[in-house]
């Protein structure tokens, strides 16, 4: 339904083929099988017969990114994953969504160090955030209903994604990251300087 995106405005035939599309597309969501640290081992005990993720059509955990729409990013994300957290959700096809879950993936958590990526939403864009260190099972749930109420909202009329970050932005934190370690002293403090004049700017 590509063609459709961006061609037409909402009106009575495109409200009702949203109902459709928009009930099918958030009562089947196929989380991608991925995890990172911790906070993996919740989103694990929520597809158990304790919690039972599939009252909400997301048990179905797919082995490949071209069968999944949605990506849970449980745990830390490092400068040396984040390409591939990147590439993976690339490879994702439309739509799809993210959900960032717990502190480290939404901000870094308590790693606010040169080999943490503070936050998911500078490489990926976030749907809903899970806030927690680690989440539990319900917070995971809680956030899959408000996805569900994000999908409720959406029209084919308009792109269902987009990324909201410019894709160097990697880059220039990882270049950042490598001036304050190579410099010292002054120099450090005159390229520090620059750099952020670059960023107001």
């Amino acid at each position: 339904m590509s063609w459709l995106q961006n061609k037409f405005e909402k009106n009575f035939l495109i409200t009702t083929v949203d109902y459709v599309f928009n009930w099918a597309r958030k009562s089947a969501l196929w989380p991608m099988t991925f995890g990172l640290a911790c906070c993996a081992i919740e989103m694990i005990a929520a597809s158990t017969s304790r919690f039972d993720i599939a009252r909400f059509g997301s048990e179905v955990f797919r082995p490949s990114p071209r069968q999944s729409d949605l990506m849970i990013v449980s745990g830390t994300v490092t400068l040396k994953m984040a390409p591939v957290v990147k590439r993976i959700y690339d490879q994702m096809p439309e739509p799809k969504w993210v959900i960032s879950m717990g502190a480290c993936s939404s901000v870094g958590g308590p790693f606010n160090t040169y080999a943490t990526l503070q936050g998911v939403d500078r490489i990926v864009p976030v749907d809903v955030y899970v806030v927690g260190c680690p989440p539990r099972p319900e917070n995971l749930f809680y956030a899959l209903l408000r996805l569900q109420d994000k999908i409720d909202t959406m029209t084919l009329a308009k792109k269902p994604t987009e990324v909201r970050l410019q894709p160097d932005m990697v880059e220039d934190f990882k270049r950042q990251i490598r001036i304050a370690q190579s410099l010292q002293g002054p120099e450090a403090e005159a390229e520090a300087q620059k750099v952020i004049a670059q960023q107001q700017s």
